[in-house]
């Protein structure tokens, strides 16, 4: 030190010394830092650690209050890059509602998107109290439902995988370009879809946004130019080096030496050559050494959080792994890749001291502290600004579709779901929210099988339920399963097939009033109706037609009445007693005699003055159908009995399980489907006679509705429109939708809960797939494999589907119940009983002898004192 002041400090002048204590002044000054340094590190330790606790602190506190918000996009949700970018604007715009002092980190807004087996890939946005408004209302309008969140659950788990992501290769370049289409979200959840809620799954990815700060832009940019000026000075350097090797190289070949010794002045020697000029280093662009980077406007810094849970070691790495090939769709000449080092096996990263608590406070706090690399532009981040929109395939789990539960009556059974990881399970819909089903398709597509095995599924858990099968096949199919006690004693089967004479027919008398509940003019009103609606009578085009039956059913209603209150059931008049009344004078006498006290004056009055002034061709329109209807010998004894045993109300109120089976489409068939279609329709409207908790869900199948509607269009047009509110659900199937009446097709297609398709012609399916927007397209639908079937779902009030579905063969699904041949027998015979069926000829004896039972019943219970008919009498 003595020397280096003899140095500094010679002889000098008056004019020297200043600028030598000046230099003393800086040695003393590097002397003292040179022996306090460890004090001086020290200062600057604490004074970074108390600014780190303070802005820590600070953080903590701004983070503090913060609310959450779930986006629910609707199955049509389509948004365009336009409103998604608007929507990255409005989240940049919200992390900056935070106080003044509030320290940048604790200004960001996050995107959650988490899937732990139950919800397929919940989408959250979480984000500073103050901003509630902004963030709540979204560019994508009514189709995305926003709410506020619910605290997610906050489980401990055996085995938990941490990553967090920082952008790799060019720094200024943009991410790959990915379009809408498929929805960039895909591949996120095909990484999801295996996830399993009992194994303790749970996989979650938080993506932070936070506006560049000006001083950390500046920063950025300043480094990105210094390194490119630097690189291309560099470049120019390694150019220059290799002019003066190649020139080197030139001067030591044999042909420059050649050229020197035959050169006219004589030059020689190594340095004789032409001069190298050194390349001028290139101006660097601003604008492509900033790249993406060059432009303030929608640019933002990205954190982006992975944490895979389970409770069953390797699983969290496996969906980690998936979700870091989800991410690698983004990439190009930048990429996202796992911040960290690799060694050997092991990775040093947020999931080891000393990184780990620092993940874990963001993690929890939301606060945004990226690495230095992650600088995006928001129309890089399109794909995740957004829920899954419509083009995204979400799977089907149990919180969307439930899984079936064999004898669970809440659940309707509907096929069985493939999950993309190949597992399979039995998939059902809410019995309450399930009103009304339709099923398309050709014949042998699978329809009736599914129905089927819905129906045996209901029964076996105690429900109710009515099959209309025109053909019988279904009956065939479901006894083995249908063959258990529990379910033989609430059976019962009414089949109008008729083989020979000891066939067994139930009976069903349509104006009976036996069963109590029924007043006289509702039976008359009833019946009615449901001639009128098959043969479409109004006011207008058959008047005669309507009054006359009116006349002759308010006879008949009385004499039934009468018969009851005598206790005499099987004494009443059945519907074929109607042609006695118009044809036979003698029983029309009786009749009116006896009824003198229960008639009122108008009836009287038509009968006396109007009835004798009628052609006798003005009967015609009546004694048509009744005489069909008595040449089918199922037919007559079926409703030739003045005692029926079939009454489909008691059906609905005791829980029963009925089975019609009709002989065919022929003109008498067609015409008794619709008098039960309108007698089921009456019965449905009835129950407004209980209070609605008392009202027994009761669940109507109709098969083949072509050939059902072909003379009941408005009673089952009617039925998917008003039986809703009575408990009465119908499932109604069909080859073509097209030939069904237009008002059957537009009450189907508006009140469907569950709408679906098998296999079929493009044209008959399209009716269909339109109604779904064309996904799947009538091509797909069209080539579907046997028993399998895309449906649409009505589940917690939500639309679920299309979904494809593989339908339940009873087989496959209800091994255990198929009993053998001898519980079949036993079956059957239960169900004949249910239904109180007799052999075929015991039936039409009685209803051949039923005449004259109701003509006695009138003679013994004629009034004494006779009563005046003289226009009667004259029309006799």
């Amino acid at each position: 030190m003595d020397a280096l002041a003899a140095v500094l400090n010679p002889p000098t002048t008056t004019a020297t010394r200043p600028v030598a204590a000046g230099l003393l002044q800086i040695v003393d000054v590097l002397g003292w830092l040179a022996g306090h340094v460890w004090w001086l590190l020290a200062v600057s330790v604490a004074g970074g650690a108390v600014g780190e606790y303070a802005v820590r602190r600070l953080a903590a506190r701004a983070t503090r209050e913060r609310m959450a918000l779930d986006l629910v996009p609707a199955r049509h949700f389509d948004p365009s890059a336009e409103q998604i970018l608007r929507r990255g604007i409005e989240l940049t715009r919200a992390s900056t509602a935070m106080p003044w002092w509030a320290p940048r980190r604790a200004k960001a807004v996050r995107i959650k998107l988490r899937a732990d087996g139950i919800h397929p890939l919940l989408y959250r946005i979480e984000g500073p109290a103050g901003a509630e408004r902004l963030l709540t209302t979204t560019p994508f309008g009514p189709a995305v439902k926003v709410t506020k969140a619910a605290p997610l659950p906050v489980k401990q788990h055996q085995h938990e995988l941490r990553a967090e992501f920082v952008l790799r290769g060019n720094p200024v370049a943009s991410l790959r370009e990915v379009p809408l289409e498929p929805d960039p979200l895909q591949p996120l959840v095909d990484a999801v879809t295996d996830l399993r809620a009992h194994l303790g799954d749970l996989a979650e990815i938080c993506l932070d946004l936070q506006r560049a700060p000006k001083w950390a832009l500046k920063a950025r940019r300043w480094q990105l130019l210094d390194n490119a000026r630097r690189s291309e000075r560099g470049e120019s350097a390694r150019l220059v080096r290799w002019m003066h090797r190649d020139h080197r190289r030139l001067e030591d070949s044999w042909l420059f030496q050649l050229q020197q010794m035959l050169s006219p002045d004589g030059r020689k020697g190594r340095g004789a050559g032409p001069l190298v000029m050194t390349p001028r280093p290139h101006r660097v662009d601003p604008a492509q050494a900033l790249g993406k980077l060059s432009e303030d406007s929608h640019l933002v810094r990205v954190q982006i959080l992975v944490r895979c849970a389970s409770d069953t070691a390797g699983r969290a790495q496996a969906h980690f792994a998936r979700i870091q090939a989800a991410l690698d769709v983004f990439g190009g000449s930048a990429r996202w890749a796992i911040k960290g080092w690799q060694i050997g096996p092991w990775r040093i990263g947020p999931d080891r001291f000393p990184y780990r608590r620092r993940f874990d406070r963001r993690w929890a706090s939301g606060q945004c502290q990226p690495p230095a690399a992650n600088w995006v532009q928001l129309p890089e981040l399109l794909g995740l600004l957004k829920p899954p929109t419509v083009h995204c395939r979400v799977p089907l789990l149990p919180v969307d579709l439930p899984s079936f539960v064999f004898g669970d009556p809440s659940l309707l059974l509907q096929g069985w779901h493939q999950a993309p990881d190949g597992r399979r399970r039995l998939v059902a819909t809410r019995a309450a929210e399930t009103l009304f089903e339709v099923a398309v398709g050709k014949a042998g597509g699978g329809k009736t099988e599914r129905a089927v095995a819905q129906a045996i599924a209901l029964a076996h858990a105690g429900g109710g339920l009515l099959f209309v099968d025109p053909h019988r096949d279904s009956w065939t199919r479901a006894a083995p399963f249908l063959a258990h006690d529990t379910v033989m004693e609430r059976i019962a089967r009414i089949d109008l097939k008729a083989t020979g004479d000891s066939s067994l027919i139930s009976s069903w008398n349509l104006i009976g009033m036996h069963h109590h509940g029924r007043a006289r003019h509702e039976v008359v009103e009833d019946t009615i109706d449901a001639f009128a609606s098959v043969f479409a009578w109004d006011d207008t085009s058959a008047p005669r037609a309507i009054a006359l039956f009116t006349q002759c059913l308010t006879v008949l209603a009385a004499v039934n009445e009468l018969a009851c209150r005598a206790g005499r059931p099987a004494d009443q008049a059945t519907l074929f007693q109607v042609r006695a009344l118009l044809t036979d004078s003698t029983f029309r006498t009786a009749a009116l005699r006896a009824l003198a006290d229960h008639l009122d004056d108008e009836s009287r009055a038509w009968w006396h003055d109007v009835f004798p002034t009628l052609p006798p061709d003005s009967f015609t329109v009546l004694l048509n159908p009744l005489t069909r209807l008595a040449a089918n010998p199922a037919t007559r004894a079926f409703l030739g009995q003045g005692q029926g045993a079939y009454h489909i109300r008691d059906a609905m109120d005791r829980s029963q399980i009925v089975w019609v089976c009709t002989d065919g489409n022929g003109p008498t068939d067609r015409l008794l489907v619709a008098l039960l279609a309108r007698d089921l329709l009456r019965a449905g409207r009835s129950r407004t006679d209980l209070p609605a908790h008392r009202r027994v869900a009761f669940r109507v199948y109709l098969d083949e509705l072509i050939t059902l509607t072909g003379t009941a269009a408005e009673s089952i047009a009617a039925m998917f429109e008003d039986l809703r509110k009575f408990k009465v659900h119908l499932y109604g199937m069909t080859q073509l939708l097209a030939r069904l009446p237009l008002p059957v097709r537009q009450s189907l297609l508006q009140n469907a809960s569950t709408l679906s398709t098998t296999a079929g012609s493009r044209a008959a399916v399209s009716v269909i797939t339109e109604e779904w927007g064309n996904q799947p397209t009538p091509a797909q639908a069209a080539s579907l494999d046997r028993y399998d079937h895309y449906a649409q779902f009505t589940v917690d009030g939500r639309s679920i589907g299309p979904a494809l579905l593989h339908g339940p063969l009873l087989e496959e699904v209800f091994a255990d119940l198929h009993q053998p041949p001898s519980h079949v027998r036993a079956l059957e015979a239960a169900a004949a009983q249910g239904a109180g069926a007799l052999p075929l000829s015991l039936l039409l004896e009685r209803a051949a002898a039923q005449q004259d039972r109701v003509t006695a019943f009138l003679h013994e219970h004629t009034p004494s004192t006779p009563v005046t008919l003289s226009k009667t009498q004259e029309y006799q």
